[in-house]
């Protein structure tokens, strides 16, 4: 009888351990008795229901956020790599040097001094060196590189890096300060040009990747999307900037925007910033525009446009202005084409060549393209009045500066 009450005993005592233990585990893991029971007895329900099928790709769209295990089975994986190796070889890294004179002056302490001799020359002018940083763009396996104009403007030696750790010398070819966009040419072979996305649209929400050399500090790509489109900064007469919020920073001027395929489609020229870093606003000139700079600096050393002679502005901003569309004629230049015709300032012109004009920025990309010495009809109102005139348009004048 002893042992019998000895096994009793020794049960009563595992089943209250067992109890103990699956409380504990409870407590820790909720859901580990249930999946416990599930493997041990699956439900008739269950047993029926055949086992998911496991795939190698998510679905393009899904209505609801995947669990943490059906993220675990999704081996895919989003990435870029393919877009940065086919556009990165074409991307350089550009230091200029330029010799910069300096004058050492004395300021006079007292305020009312200063107002009389703001400064006196102390000693002959020095010279020191300079130098400047920035990227570019292999566009053709010749050697033709797009960069800013700003980059190397007024560089007395401009050393160009390839991708593959060649360093090499540039000269340039030509300049437009009105796209700030420079050609330059170096002698070397096995290029690698850039493909250009010329064909489909660029559109708000692409996903873009700027490429280049941010403050020396090697080849860099970032990622973002295209913001806007059509941007204008007020700061050169032909812009029609590309938005982005891929980080732009001192030394990717220059540099080369590229789409999800590594296709250029912008050339990375601008950024906006009241602290001097990269604030998620930065802007590339459309590949178009750098295109047919490209073409006539190659072809002529130079851009060749067409030029009414004459300022204009947006009638919508003229707050006297009944018309919806046009420009505003606000200045003639003196013995200009349009002068010679009869414009004035105060016209209202809304077509050309019986087209209607929209705004400022549309005037000045046609009359750019038209070749100098065409004859344009221009239409509008002037003084309420019916406006008709013959334009035979001028080469636009170039604009100076030191690069």
């Amino acid at each position: 009888m002893r042992n019998f009450y000895r096994f009793a005993l020794f049960v009563a005592q595992c089943i209250t351990l067992g109890l103990a233990a699956a409380f504990i585990a409870t407590i820790i893991s909720p859901t580990l008795v249930e999946r416990l029971r599930h493997t041990i007895s699956p439900t008739s329900e269950e047993t029926a229901m055949p086992a998911p099928a496991v795939t190698q790709s998510a679905p393009e769209h899904s209505t609801s956020i995947a669990t943490e295990s059906e993220r675990d089975d999704d081996r895919m994986t989003v990435s870029y790599s393919s877009a940065v190796s086919h556009a990165a070889p074409s991307v350089v890294n550009i230091y200029t040097n330029k010799i910069v004179t300096q004058q050492q002056y004395l300021v006079p302490s007292n305020p009312a001094v200063q107002r009389l001799f703001p400064g006196i020359a102390v000693g002959p002018p020095t010279k020191r060196p300079e130098r400047g940083l920035g990227s570019g763009v292999i566009v053709n396996a010749d050697g033709y590189v797009l960069t800013n104009n700003h980059v190397i403007q007024g560089a007395d030696e401009i050393n160009v890096a390839l991708y593959d750790g060649r360093v090499t010398t540039a000269r340039v070819i030509g300049t437009d300060a009105e796209t700030d966009l420079a050609v330059l040419k170096i002698d070397a072979s096995n290029l690698p040009a850039i493909s250009i996305a010329d064909k489909n649209p660029l559109n708000v929400g692409d996903v873009v990747l700027a490429i280049g050399n941010p403050f020396g500090i090697g080849r860099t790509v970032t990622m973002g999307i295209v913001s806007a489109l059509g941007r204008q900064l007020k700061k050169s007469i032909y812009e029609d900037f590309i938005q982005t919020d891929a980080a732009i920073n001192q030394g990717n001027s220059g540099g080369a925007l590229v789409n999800a395929y590594g296709e250029l489609i912008g050339i990375n020229s601008d950024v906006f910033t009241p602290s001097g870093g990269n604030i998620g606003i930065g802007f590339a000139i459309p590949v178009a525009t750098a295109k047919s700079v490209l073409e006539q600096i190659v072809a002529h050393g130079k851009v060749i446009r067409g030029w009414i002679g004459a300022e204009y502005a947006d009638v919508t901003s003229l707050q006297t202005s009944s018309t919806t569309h046009g420009v505003a004629v606000i200045g003639v230049y003196e013995k200009g084409p349009a002068a010679q015709a009869g414009l004035r300032a105060g016209d209202i012109l809304t077509t050309m060549d019986g087209e209607p004009i929209t705004n400022e920025l549309e005037l000045r990309n046609r009359e750019a393209s038209i070749a100098p010495g065409t004859a344009v009809k221009l239409g509008g109102t002037r003084n309420g009045q019916n406006l008709s005139l013959s334009i035979t348009l001028a080469e636009r004048p170039q604009r100076q500066t030191s690069g």
